[in-house]
């Protein structure tokens, strides 16, 4: 799914606040979302993601600023009366109904015909592909169907907006991987608006077409999950988003093209120009997988190397990740690919090893 245009937003967030006494949880918020797309808040607890979502749903009032959805202010709707529909992380299944009673409750609260509660029914076991688990308890099913059998429920009455609070927080985490793009092919297949909120960032990069980070009540960045881990915007999101080296320095080169930049251990020379003044502090942030690491120096030691000691390794089966302790004291961290069953020159604890990396591996943070 593509980037929306600006001005698209098919959900609108305007300056929202939400003041709880005189603790601020959501610090003027504003954003935009495009009717089909799955968006991610994420954050971790505290940071008011959960509460935003609740704002939307209607649990909540702001104490300032507008939700509009499909040019509608939602602001007095009762939540009943808001076209969504909300799917909480405990799935709230009835245990005493059957799958199908489930499914059908809220259409039936509703007032619908009989037939066409049946119609519905039939045809959300179907695209969730439960259909031969109609009569069955939940108790009776696994986690994974559990949350289907919710997410079936959720979609019954066609809500304009989706809304999942932590939707795979109570799954192991092999189930969780799977379920994931089972969970996206299912909404993207009915074509709903799904707005979501996690602490999983790899929940949010798989399942999101665009992803804002919170931290303390505000927005940190926003974009696609590529932007967001391969061109942070600040050190917390940085920090936030996968695994990285942050290495303070101070900026001793600034050209349109290029900067180069002067650490405790290295001399970074980075493509790209930051347009900032000479001298001034910056941090490189450097994602790990970025990383060659070799017992030999590369063909021209100068910028973007450094030799350290091997303290920690770490086997994942697919890779290997080295804790390469650097003359500062300072620990770099770089993951290597297993691409090879058996290598001659397995690197070990204790081993010399050298460090390096291209021009654009890295990324210059001014804050």
């Amino acid at each position: 799914m593509g980037v929306p245009a600006a001005g698209s937003g098919f959900l609108r967030i305007d300056d929202v606040v939400k003041e709880f006494g005189a603790y601020l949880a959501v610090n003027h918020v504003s954003l935009e979302i495009a009717k089909g797309e799955i968006f991610a808040l994420l954050g971790s607890s505290g940071c008011g993601k959960s509460t935003l979502l609740r704002m939307v749903a209607g649990f909540e009032t702001p104490s300032s600023g507008r939700i509009l959805l499909d040019g509608q202010d939602l602001s007095g709707l009762p939540p009943y009366k808001r076209p969504l529909n909300m799917m909480f992380q405990s799935y709230a299944l009835f245990p005493h109904l059957s799958v199908a009673d489930n499914i059908a409750f809220g259409l039936k609260r509703a007032g619908m015909p009989r037939e066409q509660v049946a119609e519905r029914v039939e045809a959300m076991l179907k695209l969730v592909q439960l259909s031969r688990f109609a009569q069955r308890k939940p108790h009776q099913l696994s986690g994974g169907q559990q949350q289907r059998v919710a997410l079936a429920r959720s979609l019954a009455k066609q809500p304009q907006l989706l809304l999942l609070d932590e939707p795979l927080g109570a799954l192991d985490k092999k189930l969780r991987e799977e379920t994931q793009i089972e969970l996206v092919n299912i909404i993207e297949q009915v074509g709903v608006t799904c707005l979501m909120v996690t602490h999983d960032q790899e929940e949010a990069m798989t399942m999101a077409s665009r992803i804002a980070v919170m931290s303390e009540g505000r927005l940190m960045q926003v974009g696609t999950p590529g932007e967001v881990y391969e061109t942070p915007a600040t050190r917390f999101v940085a920090d936030f988003i996968g695994n990285v080296n942050l290495m303070d320095g101070t900026l001793e080169v600034d050209e349109p093209d290029h900067c180069v930049v002067a650490s405790a251990d290295c001399r970074h020379y980075v493509g790209h120009g930051i347009t900032g003044s000479q001298g001034m502090a910056v941090t490189v942030a450097l994602r790990p997988e970025k990383i060659h690491v070799s017992r030999q120096p590369p063909a021209e030691p100068g910028l973007n190397c450094v030799k350290g000691t091997v303290r920690e390794k770490s086997y994942f089966g697919s890779f290997t990740v080295y804790h390469l302790a650097l003359p500062s004291g300072a620990v770099l961290k770089a993951s290597q690919s297993n691409t090879q069953r058996h290598r001659d020159d397995e690197l070990t604890w204790g081993d010399e090893a050298w460090a390096h990396w291209s021009q654009s591996a890295h990324v210059v943070l001014t804050q």
